[in-house]
């Protein structure tokens, strides 16, 4: 363990919009602090993975939650390679690309498919000890009593620029798309995108990940985490 940092259970929420950093900032984070990650965000897309595989209206709730109950989903939780797979297919790849990008927000506003996922969540939360979890909806609804509530935000154009040289994609394309995924995930009626009250607010445009990642760490260090 490093200096400074909790022994024992910790449990760090990280939320925020796409291109914030938070997935690297809680792959490398988790690293340091010798703790299992948990990216909830690719639990949702490889749901969506396996709707659009299957062919169901997107707008057909129960045939989307039908979906999402019989897929034998599993996620790993190592933050070196946590390795995503559905049905026994490997999918990492395949959840990152435009066509799950373009529907994810829409299954993921299926109540259904929440009620189903932050159960599992929860789940492999207790069981870690130790843990880093990112997504949208964290400090809210999966984990409200984490030790450390982190909410990572970025300036619109900060946040195209680094999610369009992730994807080779056009930064105006690639900012359009951000703001209309912004409005659907801060929009929907289950578990929307939001701030949770008592969590930490901070601005990456201008920070490395290491900065971030030091600022986390010091963060935790100030509470008394058993």
């Amino acid at each position: 363990m490093g200096e400074n940092v909790p022994a024992g259970r910790c449990v760090v929420a990280v939320d925020g919009p796409s291109g914030s950093g938070k997935s690297t900032v809680s792959r490398r984070l988790a690293t340091s602090l010798d703790a299992r990650y948990l990216d909830t965000g690719a639990m949702y897309r490889a749901i969506t993975w396996a709707v659009l595989r299957s062919g169901v209206d997107l707008n057909d709730a129960h045939a989307v939650a039908k979906v999402a109950g019989e897929v034998d989903l599993r996620i790993g939780t190592d933050p070196a390679g946590y390795g995503v797979t559905a049905d026994g297919t490997n999918i990492e790849a395949e959840i990152r690309g435009a066509e799950v990008t373009a529907a994810v927000s829409a299954v993921a506003a299926v109540p259904a498919v929440r009620a189903l996922l932050v159960a599992r969540q929860r789940d492999m939360i207790a069981k870690a000890g130790r843990i880093v979890v990112e997504g949208r909806d964290i400090g809210q609804v999966v984990a409200p009593d984490a030790d450390l509530k982190v909410y990572l935000t970025a300036s619109a154009a900060a946040r195209a620029a680094r999610r369009s040289a992730e994807n080779a994609s056009d930064v105006t394309a690639t900012a359009a798309d951000l703001a209309r995924r912004d409005q659907l995930d801060s929009t929907r009626k289950a578990d929307p995108l939001a701030q949770a009250a008592d969590a930490v607010v901070l601005d990456t445009t201008e920070l490395g990940i290491d900065e971030v990642v030091a600022r986390l760490r010091e963060l935790l260090a100030d509470r008394s985490v058993a």
